[in-house]
């Protein structure tokens, strides 16, 4: 079994994910091509448009932000942002300049980067 940093503290990531769905986030990925960003909370998990709760360092990439420990960074609520599944999945482990670069150049678009009605 692999070793998930996020969910080493299950409650408190679950609490993390509960705000941010509270709060009705719009996908920052979205949002940043210029897209519609609203993300639809009733989808179930695992749906390519479903709501994630996405780290905006990295967790592979926690050194980068000063973070002392992967745990640290995965449960940061300043470090967390909401996007839709495909989104975060074609994020991987890019940083947000790379990320707000890359929309800057595709912004309307979007090469790469799945599409809704792709699904």
């Amino acid at each position: 079994m692999t070793y998930n940093n996020r969910y080493s503290n299950g409650s408190a990531r679950r609490k993390l994910r509960a705000r941010l769905k509270s709060e009705g986030r719009g996908c920052w990925i979205c949002r940043a091509f210029g897209r519609d960003d609203r993300i639809d909370y009733t989808l179930p998990a695992g749906h390519p448009m479903s709501f994630e709760v996405d780290e905006l360092v990295p967790v592979s990439r926690y050194f980068e932000g000063g973070y002392p420990d992967k745990q640290s960074c995965a449960l940061d609520y300043n470090n967390v942002d909401a996007a839709h599944r495909c989104c975060n999945e074609w994020r991987h482990n890019k940083t947000v300049p790379q990320v707000l670069a890359i929309a800057k150049r595709h912004r309307g678009g979007v090469s790469g980067l799945p599409q809704p009605w792709e699904f």
